[in-house]
Protein backbone atom coordinates (compact mmCIF):
# COMPACT_ATOMS: atom_id res chain seq x y z
CA UNK A 1 0.00 0.00 0.00
CA UNK A 2 1.45 3.62 -0.93
CA UNK A 3 1.12 6.47 1.12
CA UNK A 4 -0.11 9.52 -1.01
CA UNK A 5 -0.29 13.18 -0.03
CA UNK A 6 -3.73 13.11 -0.06
CA UNK A 7 -4.48 9.18 1.17
CA UNK A 8 -3.36 5.96 0.11
CA UNK A 9 -3.09 4.19 -3.28
CA UNK A 10 -4.35 0.65 -2.91
CA UNK A 11 -3.85 -2.05 -5.38
CA UNK A 12 -6.33 -3.79 -7.40
CA UNK A 13 -8.17 -6.38 -4.71
CA UNK A 14 -6.24 -4.99 -1.43
CA UNK A 15 -8.58 -4.97 1.38
CA UNK A 16 -9.18 -1.43 2.51
CA UNK A 17 -11.60 -2.40 5.89
CA UNK A 18 -12.76 -5.99 6.35
CA UNK A 19 -16.26 -7.33 7.96
CA UNK A 20 -16.21 -7.97 10.94
CA UNK A 21 -12.92 -5.46 12.56
CA UNK A 22 -13.24 -2.38 14.79
CA UNK A 23 -13.58 0.24 12.93
CA UNK A 24 -12.66 3.83 13.85
CA UNK A 25 -12.36 6.25 11.08
CA UNK A 26 -14.76 6.51 7.43
CA UNK A 27 -13.44 6.68 4.03
CA UNK A 28 -13.39 8.90 0.93
CA UNK A 29 -13.00 7.50 -2.55
CA UNK A 30 -10.45 10.27 -4.13
CA UNK A 31 -9.82 8.34 -7.57
CA UNK A 32 -10.99 4.73 -9.09
CA UNK A 33 -13.54 2.09 -7.80
CA UNK A 34 -13.91 -0.12 -5.06
CA UNK A 35 -16.89 -3.47 -3.87
CA UNK A 36 -18.39 -3.53 -1.11
CA UNK A 37 -19.14 -7.55 -0.14
CA UNK A 38 -20.78 -9.33 3.13
CA UNK A 39 -20.31 -13.10 3.71
CA UNK A 40 -23.82 -14.73 3.86
CA UNK A 41 -23.64 -18.52 4.44
CA UNK A 42 -19.99 -18.84 3.64
CA UNK A 43 -20.23 -16.91 0.17
CA UNK A 44 -19.15 -13.40 -0.56
CA UNK A 45 -22.00 -11.36 -2.03
CA UNK A 46 -21.18 -7.81 -3.83
CA UNK A 47 -23.34 -5.08 -2.20
CA UNK A 48 -22.01 -2.30 -4.08
CA UNK A 49 -19.64 -0.38 -6.24
CA UNK A 50 -18.28 2.88 -5.08
CA UNK A 51 -16.86 5.42 -7.08
CA UNK A 52 -15.16 8.68 -6.58
CA UNK A 53 -16.53 11.03 -4.63
CA UNK A 54 -18.15 8.14 -2.44
CA UNK A 55 -17.31 7.58 1.40
CA UNK A 56 -17.99 4.42 3.07
CA UNK A 57 -17.28 3.57 6.72
CA UNK A 58 -19.01 6.33 8.09
CA UNK A 59 -21.07 4.16 10.67
CA UNK A 60 -18.08 3.63 12.62
CA UNK A 61 -17.16 7.52 13.58
CA UNK A 62 -21.51 7.16 15.30
CA UNK A 63 -20.69 4.19 17.05
CA UNK A 64 -17.69 1.12 18.28
CA UNK A 65 -19.49 -1.52 15.98
CA UNK A 66 -17.19 -4.01 13.36
CA UNK A 67 -17.44 -3.15 10.28
CA UNK A 68 -20.57 -4.60 8.51
CA UNK A 69 -18.76 -5.06 5.32
CA UNK A 70 -15.56 -5.73 3.24
CA UNK A 71 -14.40 -3.14 0.94
CA UNK A 72 -11.08 -3.64 -1.40
CA UNK A 73 -10.13 -2.10 -4.79
CA UNK A 74 -11.44 -2.85 -8.10
CA UNK A 75 -8.42 -1.61 -9.70
CA UNK A 76 -6.51 0.90 -8.29
CA UNK A 77 -7.75 3.08 -5.69
CA UNK A 78 -7.00 6.19 -4.22
CA UNK A 79 -8.40 6.76 -0.41
CA UNK A 80 -8.51 8.97 1.93
CA UNK A 81 -9.53 7.76 5.60
CA UNK A 82 -10.47 10.74 8.21
CA UNK A 83 -10.92 9.35 11.95
CA UNK A 84 -13.51 10.90 14.56
CA UNK A 85 -11.56 14.09 15.29
CA UNK A 86 -11.02 15.30 11.93
CA UNK A 87 -14.67 14.96 10.98
CA UNK A 88 -15.53 16.71 14.22
CA UNK A 89 -13.33 19.37 13.37
CA UNK A 90 -14.56 19.39 9.61
CA UNK A 91 -17.78 19.51 10.63
CA UNK A 92 -17.29 22.64 13.00
CA UNK A 93 -15.41 24.30 10.21
CA UNK A 94 -18.61 23.49 7.83
CA UNK A 95 -21.74 22.03 9.52
CA UNK A 96 -23.02 21.07 6.05
CA UNK A 97 -20.60 18.44 5.65
CA UNK A 98 -22.57 17.07 8.41
CA UNK A 99 -25.42 17.23 6.18
CA UNK A 100 -23.98 15.95 3.36
CA UNK A 101 -22.79 12.70 5.27
CA UNK A 102 -26.11 12.49 6.29
CA UNK A 103 -27.86 12.37 2.80
CA UNK A 104 -25.87 9.88 1.94
CA UNK A 105 -26.64 7.90 4.92
CA UNK A 106 -30.47 8.33 4.40
CA UNK A 107 -29.88 7.28 0.44
CA UNK A 108 -27.96 4.02 1.02
CA UNK A 109 -31.09 3.22 3.95
CA UNK A 110 -33.38 4.24 0.90
CA UNK A 111 -32.15 1.85 -1.09
CA UNK A 112 -31.61 -1.01 1.30
CA UNK A 113 -35.40 -0.57 2.29
CA UNK A 114 -36.27 -1.18 -1.80
CA UNK A 115 -34.44 -3.85 -1.95
CA UNK A 116 -35.99 -5.26 1.20
CA UNK A 117 -39.36 -5.05 -0.54
CA UNK A 118 -38.53 -6.55 -3.44
CA UNK A 119 -37.06 -9.22 -2.34
CA UNK A 120 -40.49 -10.05 -0.41
CA UNK A 121 -42.58 -9.29 -3.04
CA UNK A 122 -40.66 -12.52 -4.81
CA UNK A 123 -41.46 -14.38 -1.76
Amino acid sequence: METGRLGKTYPDREVIVREGEVGDCMFVIQAGHVEVTRRVDDREIRIAVLEAGDVFGEMALFGQETRSATVRALGEARVLSIDKREFLRGVHKDPSLAFRILQRMSQRIRDLDAEVARLKARD
